[in-house]
Formats: structure tokens, C-alpha cells, sequence
């Protein structure tokens, strides 16, 4: 890697907000020996542009020895982010790939067959005649070839090992706040009717331990065998054939991989088993170091993660096997007026489980008051669950207020999504599971609700297992980086503004928890949390004269920062989270 190049390769004609002062210091933290970089920079910093100054340092072949790693990744765990890349001017130089399912066969009657169930993948010993002009093929070629290759994360950890992505110098992971996470859901072996082909065939049996689940997935490895060998005896496979010999394989390499992991005492690996009540199975690794190592950090000879969230750098670098010696961390300033990000306490109570009932009615009614106060503004509320997204939804037509909401589902989140972004009007979009990677800029969103503190589920085997060890620090930061990534999607530039209305009582706590975790930025942003001036409850439809103010209703009392007595609060770290999902 050449560090000197990095402020030469920023891609702009000019530089905005603190980029040039990140570039010096990203340049300062690699030339000072440290193999991994941190970039904990926020929304709208141009993360993507720095990426590509970084990636610009890596050693050419001119520069290398013959045995020495040349060019560099870009990888981010989002595939909207790498849609952005994708379409930007600036950034075309990185050449984008996709896995094969992205892609379609141009043989004549095969051209809506994704690449991956094409002739080439049914028929045994297939000479595909066109296959210098298949489109995956030929992208994968450019980009094993060109400097920069671009993909996403899921992609990049698929292809360790692979002859066609090598070791390169530099590899840039953006957003790689959730990397730990990310790692672990690769690496988690869910076994049901969606991932086992034969599933409806097979006596599952209880599964009371990790050894219980290793002798299982030990005979389920061979039953997949025999299936998969006898998908390999025909000349050629239909589609949905095709389909069911390439996941066999990939669940028998998986199977077999967790029992070898399993039954070697070297392994630093603990694993996690969840049995659902209709029999489904998922076991997951606790500890996702092995797993990077392999996938991740024996790609690339330095490298530079970027987020707005990486909160504590020690805990980051042991959730994901980095010596923290060898890591610097680069922090760059917010330049979004905080004035034009407020955030406004109107919470109702706590939406933890037991309470959840009693809150959401109350939560509903603020929102009719949202509603009326942005009446010609776009809203966007995070509903955390699908059962919250359907009860707000119900009350608040009950409200009369029914026809500004749109809601979505798991199948149409993207068309439901984009189809409230493109619509005209004040239209509100309940939205589940869209803190992160949501650009709502300008008019697409004036306002936004946090329904919920994003507190994991206590009942996820991995969760449980760590706050068992009294790992509450990690639970909490979970939830913070959560509220940041959520707070930054309605204001994407210095000159938008949006306002973030906070719902539910526990978020104020999680804010005290994490205060000396929270970025500068976002302290300042906390700091000046205010109760906003609402018009009253009116309900077209349905009971109700009327709710009191926001910060007022409970009985409870407020300290000068908006947050709840300490004499309302149980200091008990379940108080909050008991139960949650």
C-alpha cells in the first residue's frame, strides 16, 4: 500500500465538509504502521468517496513483485449501498459483480433463467457457446481484473478461496459497524423446510444440546449426501433440480463443517442451538473470529472499515478477532447543523413486552398529533416488529387518520417501499427494519418516529448466552448504534433538516446507559432533546378527547435533559429489555 496516494485519489474536484482532514489522518493512521483502520465518520460525510481514495493507495502491478497482492475490494454488507456505487460518476472506476442469481442466460428461450439454474448448471458437461459473452461471467472477469472490485459482503465471504478473487493489498468495508453481526448470520446453520429440500421427509428430534445437535446434523450430512448423488446420476436437471443439488451442497458443507468445528478441542468456537416448537433448527457460532479470519482478514493486506457506529473500538476489534494494537481509529466531525436534526421526546411508556398493550394506544394517539403537525409532510415511522407495524396501523385508522399510512410486508418491502418514496401527498410509512441504508432526503421525509428501543430479543439463543455472562454493554451499544443508524436516514446533506420524535420511554434510558459510548456528535444531538409544541388529539373516527402533553403523562417526572427520574427506574438491567422482540 502507498498511503501518500490516498489524498491524490479522492475522486471529487473538490471537497466537502471535513474530507480533506479525514484523508490526513486516515493517511496518517496507515503510514504509522497500523494494519486496519477504523473510519467512524457519519450520514453524509461521503464514506463512499473516502472508500475510494483508500482503495486508489493500493500497490499496482508496476509497483509489486510478482508474488506480492496488487489492487482492491470494496465490500458493504448492503446491497442498496452497492446500488449507489454502482450508479455513482464518481466511483465508475470500481467494477461492481453480483452473485449469479443477479443474472440472466441470453440463450434463446433461457433469457428470463437466472445464471445460476442456466443450461450451463443443469447439464452435466455443458459448452456453453456464449459464455464469453454471459454477463456474470464476463463481469466477474472485469472485475478480476480491474483494481477495483466491488461487491457485496456476502459475495466476498462466499468467494474465500476462490483462484478468481485472490488476496489483493487493500480491502475498504463500508458500513462495517454490524460486521460481527453479519459474520455470525453467515455463519448460522438454519435447518427447515426453506433450507432442507427433504425436510418434510425427516424425523427431526428434540435437540437439548450442542453435542445433541452435532450427532443430528452428523446423519442429516448423510441423508444430503445420498440425495445430492443422486441428483448428480442424470445427463441433464430441471431448474428446480439444479436448484435443490446446489443447496445440498452448500448444507452439507455447512453441516459437516459445524461438527468438525464441534469436536475439535482447539477450536475456539462456542456454539448456540435455538429448536423452535414445530421442530426447526438453528445453531449458531458465538464467536465469529474464526470465520473472519478466513473469509475476511486473510483477503487483504490492510485494511479500512468505515461507519458512523463503530462506538467502542477495544469491543469492536474482540468482536471480530482484531489486535486493537494494530488498529487506529479515525474519527471525522459532523457537519450537518444540529439544529437541523432535533430530536423531540414524546414518549408514552415503555414498549417492552408486558407493556407494550397499555403503550401502543398511547404511542397511536401522539402519532395522530405528529401527523397534524407535519400535515403536508412526508413521515416515516420504525414500527421494530411487524405486531407493532399492525397494531399502529389498526389504531390509527380507527383514528381516522388510515388513509395517510402505508404499510409493507416481508415480500414487498422494496416495492412498498419505493412506491411511498415516488408517491405525492403526506403519505406515513410504517417501516420494520429500515434503521439502516435508507436514504430519505429532501421531501422524501421531513419526520420520523422511533416506536421502540431496538433492543435485541432476550429469547435469541446468542443473546442470551452473552447477557447470561453479563455482557450487557455490548446489548446496550447494539441498540445505540441501532437509534444513530435510524436518526441519520431523514437527513442526508448540511442544508436538509428532519425532525426524530423518540416514542418510547426506554430509549431516554438506553441514552443515559450509553452516554460515554455516544459519537460527540450525537451526544450534542441528545443533549438538546426537547418536548415539541403538538396540536391536540383529534380522532375522526373512534374514542378519545384528548392525550396530555407529551413528557406529562404517567405521572412522571422530567429532568432538564428530557429524561425520566431515576425515582421512576428500576436499576435492574432487565428493567428495559425484559422480554423484548
Amino acid at each position: 500500500m502507498q498511503p501518500a496516494r490516498i489524498e491524490s485519489e479522492f475522486p471529487a474536484p473538490s471537497h466537502r465538509g471535513n474530507q480533506r482532514e479525514a484523508l490526513r489522518e486516515i493517511r496518517g493512521a496507515f503510514e504509522a504502521g497500523n494494519d486496519v483502520v477504523l473510519v467512524r465518520a457519519p450520514t453524509g460525510s461521503g464514506k463512499s468517496l473516502l472508500a475510494r481514495a483508500i482503495c486508489g493507495a493500493a500497490r499496482t502491478p508496476e509497483e509489486a513483485e510478482p508474488s506480492q497482492a496488487t489492487g482492491a475490494y470494496y465490500t458493504t454488507p448492503q446491497v442498496s449501498q452497492l446500488d449507489d456505487v454502482a450508479t455513482e460518476p464518481l466511483l465508475s472506476d470500481l467494477q461492481v459483480i453480483r452473485g449469479k442469481g443477479n443474472y440472466t442466460c441470453i440463450l434463446p428461450g433461457e433469457e428470463t433463467t437466472p445464471v445460476d439454474r442456466a443450461p450451463c448448471a443443469r447439464e452435466r458437461g455443458y459448452d456453453c457457446a456464449v459464455r464469453h459473452r454471459c454477463p456474470y461471467f464476463s463481469d466477474r472477469a472485469i472485475a478480476s481484473n480491474r483494481t477495483i472490485a466491488a461487491m457485496t459482503l456476502a459475495y466476498f465471504m462466499q468467494t474465500a478461496g476462490s483462484e478468481v478473487f485472490r488476496t489483493r493489498d487493500v480491502c475498504v468495508i463500508d458500513e462495517a459497524h454490524g460486521l460481527a453481526d453479519w459474520a455470525e448470520m453467515y455463519a448460522t446453520i438454519d435447518l427447515g423446510p426453506r433450507t432442507v429440500p427433504m425436510w418434510t421427509d425427516l424425523s427431526v428430534p428434540e435437540v437439548e444440546s450442542v453435542s445433541r445437535a452435532a450427532r443430528y446434523a452428523d446423519s442429516l450430512a448423510q441423508t444430503c449426501t445420498r440425495r445430492k448423488d443422486e441428483l448428480l446420476v442424470p445427463e441433464q436437471l430441471t431448474p428446480e433440480e439444479a436448484a435443490e443439488r446446489d443447496r445440498l451442497q452448500e448444507l452439507i458443507a455447512d453441516l459437516e463443517w459445524f461438527v468438525r468445528d464441534h469436536r475439535d478441542p482447539e477450536s475456539p468456537t462456542t456454539w448456540a442451538v435455538d429448536q423452535a416448537e414445530d421442530r426447526l433448527l438453528s445453531i449458531k457460532p458465538m464467536n465469529p473470529e474464526r470465520y473472519l479470519s478466513h473469509t475476511v482478514w486473510e483477503r487483504a493486506n490492510r485494511f479500512a472499515l468505515l461507519s458512523a457506529t463503530i462506538l467502542d473500538k477495544a469491543a469492536f476489534c474482540r468482536g471480530v478477532g482484531l489486535d486493537p494494537d494494530r488498529v487506529a481509529l479515525v474519527d471525522v466531525g459532523h457537519t450537518f447543523p444540529v439544529e437541523n436534526r432535533p430530536l423531540f421526546d414524546v414518549t408514552q411508556g415503555r414498549m417492552t413486552y408486558d407493556e407494550r398493550e397499555e403503550t401502543i394506544p398511547e404511542i397511536a394517539r401522539v402519532l395522530v398529533r405528529i401527523m397534524a403537525k407535519h400535515r403536508d409532510e412526508k413521515g416515516l415511522v420504525h414500527a421494530h416488529s411487524y405486531a407493532i407495524q399492525e397494531r399502529l396501523a389498526s389504531l390509527l385508522a380507527d383514528f381516522g387518520v388510515g388513509d395517510r399510512v402505508r404499510t409493507h410486508d416481508r415480500e414487498d418491502r422494496d416495492a412498498a417501499l419505493e412506491a411511498w418514496k415516488e408517491s405525492e401527498g403526506a403519505d406515513v410509512f410504517l417501516a420494520v427494519k429500515m434503521e439502516e441504508a435508507l436514504d430519505l432526503v429532501g421531501d422524501l421525509a421531513r419526520w420520523q418516529v422511533l416506536s421502540k428501543a431496538p433492543y435485541l430479543n432476550t429469547r435469541d439463543s446468542r443473546v442470551a448466552h452473552r447477557l447470561e455472562r453479563g455482557q450487557w454493554a455490548w446489548y446496550h451499544r447494539a441498540a445505540l448504534r441501532t437509534v444513530i443508524q435510524a436518526c441519520g436516514r431523514v437527513v442526508r446533506s448540511p442544508e436538509d433538516y428532519g425532525a426524530t420524535y423518540l416514542a418510547d420511554s426506554s430509549l431516554l434510558d438506553l441514552f443515559e446507559r450509553t452516554r460515554g459510548e455516544m459519537p460527540p456528535w450525537f451526544a450534542e444531538q441528545v443533549e438538546r432533546t426537547s418536548s415539541p409544541d403538538l396540536p391536540p388529539f383529534e380522532a375522526s373516527t373512534g374514542s378519545g378527547t384528548g392525550s396530555p402533553a407529551p413528557g406529562t403523562d404517567r405521572g412522571t417526572t422530567r429532568t432538564p435533559s428530557g429524561s425520566t427520574s431515576s425515582a421512576e427506574r428500576s436499576n435492574h438491567p432487565l428493567s428495559d429489555v425484559w422480554g423484548d422482540g
